[in-house]
């Protein structure tokens, strides 16, 4: 069978590459890193976290992003294989120890017959004498392929920037403030529903954080980025202050579900820390995300009561994120309407998170192995979170106004009858269950039987 090369060796290239593969299709993955590196990844590993190490909420019986989680599992997708093989305590979250996961997936495809990992940058558009191709390159697509997909489409690549929130040591927080507890006692994956550091701020020092927040000195933008628009998602933690005073108290500093042991009450405002690596040394500051300049950092995160003395492993930054118009050039299997031997995959397509990117390239995956296998790809029902989240970013969204989207029931079709909020949600969930079942089935029957199935546990526990 001719090879099919996939471009990026992120989340969606990892699990693009992993599909073809087992449904005996031998892949070429090609990755630029350490040849080329990007102002985020700190190393050359496929599948590299740069920014949190949460996949966010597994609860699969009323969450979009939860049902997503079964939807891969079920698919036999390796990210979420290798996810749940390094999981963190992290309430009632899926987060992973991040260099674990990532060595995990890179562990997994080279020890598959049919993957032959290739570090070199592709500079341009793929040669036509490669074919078949899965471009995966991810928020950090090397410009001169984002120049020549620009060329050949005729579209201008949105982007906009994706900031990274710092990572502390555990040992360097003042547990005689801080303490554990996950919001409402809640446990998810692996934890105990103490899984969060808290550090409680009063009245006086939540308003001191926030002067000292906004006034701080951030990073500046080259000439080429002042017009690129924030993923609403993911602001920095400094423009969400600059919003107004209370805006953090009821975004990532909200004290509800918490309550102070020292006081018996709860909180002004909270700051919460979750475990970052499988050792549970290091924790990040959820939703802090921020373009703040390094020595400002540490002086304004150090004015939260427990972080005084706060030693940082990483601190925050920002980078630039670039995907494409989907509505507008790709079709309903993520061919390029302008050059259909190509195919995308992961965040260059406009979906937003680690879950959705690889939700993407285990669905590009398929579609081009069950070409290669002589069958017609078929999307997955839009009533399923994998074919609601493509349906929207092939069609379902408007081209003029697309931005990059996480799952949601909002880009579900509406489920028949009247439902209370909690009933609708599981509807939502009954019938994606129900309706994905025989696609999984025809798409397994149309190629090899290998398809999909999780590696050996030798090759993910490492």
């Amino acid at each position: 069978m001719i090879p099919v090369h996939v471009i990026g060796g992120g989340l969606a290239g990892s699990e693009a590459a992993w599909q073809l593969a087992r449904s005996g299709v031998p892949v070429f993955l090609h990755e630029m890193r350490p040849h080329r590196t990007t102002e985020a990844h700190q190393t050359d590993v496929l599948a590299e976290l740069v920014c949190s190490n949460s996949f966010r909420s597994d609860d699969a019986e009323s969450n979009a992003i939860g049902l997503l989680h079964e939807e891969l599992r079920r698919a036999g997708s390796l990210i979420l294989s290798a996810a749940d093989a390094h999981m963190v305590p992290a309430g009632g979250a899926l987060a992973v120890d991040r260099d674990g996961f990532a060595g995990a997936v890179e562990d997994a495809l080279r020890s598959e017959p049919n993957v032959t990992i290739v570090r070199e940058e592709v500079a341009g558009l793929p040669p036509a004498e490669w074919g078949d191709t899965i471009i995966a390159t991810g928020p950090l697509t090397s410009p001169a392929l984002a120049a020549a997909l620009a060329e050949l489409t005729g579209e201008d690549s949105l982007a906009f920037f994706d900031a990274i929130a710092p990572i502390v040591h555990r040992d360097s927080i003042n547990f005689d403030v801080a303490w554990f507890q996950s919001r409402y006692d809640k446990p998810g994956p692996g934890g105990s529903g103490s899984d969060y550091i808290n550090c409680p701020l009063d009245e006086a020092q939540y308003a001191a954080f926030i002067d000292a927040l906004t006034a701080s000195e951030s990073t500046e933008f080259k000439d080429w980025e002042k017009d690129t628009p924030y993923f609403e998602g993911c602001l920095p933690i400094e423009v969400m202050a600059a919003r107004g005073s209370e805006t953090l108290r009821f975004g990532p500093m909200k004290p509800v579900g918490l309550t102070d042991p020292n006081t018996g009450r709860r909180a002004h405002a909270v700051v919460q820390l979750r475990q970052d690596n499988a050792l549970a040394t290091l924790y990040n500051i959820v939703g802090f995300q921020t373009k703040i300049k390094h020595a400002e950092q540490t002086l304004v995160f150090r004015m939260i009561p427990g972080l005084e003395n706060a030693r940082f492993a990483r601190l925050g930054g920002i980078h630039r994120n670039t995907f494409l118009n989907s509505p507008r050039l790709l079709d309903p299997t993520l061919r390029l309407k302008a050059d259909p031997r190509l195919r995308f995959a992961g965040q260059i397509t406009g979906v937003e998170g680690y879950v959705e990117s690889a939700a993407i390239g285990l669905l590009a995956g398929m579609f081009l192995a069950a070409e290669k296998c002589g069958a017609d790809p078929s999307p997955p029902p839009s009533t399923s979170a994998l074919g609601a989240l493509l349906h929207h970013i092939t069609g379902g969204a408007s081209a003029e106004t697309f931005q990059p989207m996480n799952v949601n029931f909002g880009l579900f079709p509406p489920p028949e009858g009247r439902f209370r909020k909690k009933e609708r949600r599981q509807e939502y969930v009954r019938r994606a269950r129900s309706d994905l079942e025989p696609w999984l089935d025809a798409v397994g029957a149309n190629v090899k039987s290998e398809r999909g199935t999780p590696p050996s546990s030798s090759a993910i526990d490492g």
